[in-house]
């Protein structure tokens, strides 16, 4: 598979404090183990000349009162709250001042967010998504990306889970519906 960097950015997904270190509050050891394999990819399409794309949940305190059904505090407690350490990301991360980030407020990247304006203004069409979780915001904005007409290419060795038969879901699902499933050493740049 060969790319355009170009036309090519790496999202990378929620890599924070609160998923990726032990003392966060939804921590999981696989989100933590795709650290490395997530600085491996963002360090090849840097070096290519590729884009940069950081994600970060974050939930002002007050987001989900008075809401009818939507709330992720009632269904995984509060997390990754406005202004906390558990929603930085994680320091192991090489976030530069060229990198974009995008603050959320749901699973989804790109609603209700300038992510979709960013990447067409940059003349983005391939997404690299790695992170965490993959089959909570990984998978929802991998979907939300090929519904844009984005090609989103999920890097199964670069994204986290909270157990391994989410992450083969997730990327079973993403294949088969909307994206395709690539390794860290599928992809060069032409």
């Amino acid at each position: 598979m060969e790319l355009d960097p170009t036309s090519t950015a790496v999202v990378v997904v929620d890599m924070q404090n609160g998923f990726c270190h032990p003392d966060g509050t939804l921590y999981a050891p696989g989100s933590e183990e795709a650290l490395d394999p997530v600085t491996g990819v963002v360090d090849r399409v840097r070096e290519a000349g590729g884009r940069v794309v950081y994600t970060r949940d974050v939930h002002p305190p007050e987001q989900f009162d008075g809401n009818h059904y939507y709330d992720e505090f009632d269904r995984w407690g509060e997390h990754v709250v406005e202004g906390t350490w558990e929603a930085d990301l994680h320091e192991d991360l090489d976030v530069r001042e060229d990198d974009h980030i995008v603050e959320k407020h749901t699973y989804d990247a790109f609603y209700e967010t300038e992510l979709e304006g960013w990447l067409r203004a940059h003349g983005v069409d391939d997404l690299l998504l790695c992170g965490t979780l993959a089959n909570v915001c990984v998978l929802h904005t991998a979907g939300s990306a090929g519904l844009r007409d984005f090609r989103p290419l999920l890097v199964e060795d670069a994204i986290g889970a909270l157990e391994p038969d989410h992450r083969e879901y997730a990327l079973d699902h993403a294949d088969w519906l909307f994206g395709e499933v690539v390794t860290l050493d599928d992809g060069t740049f032409d």
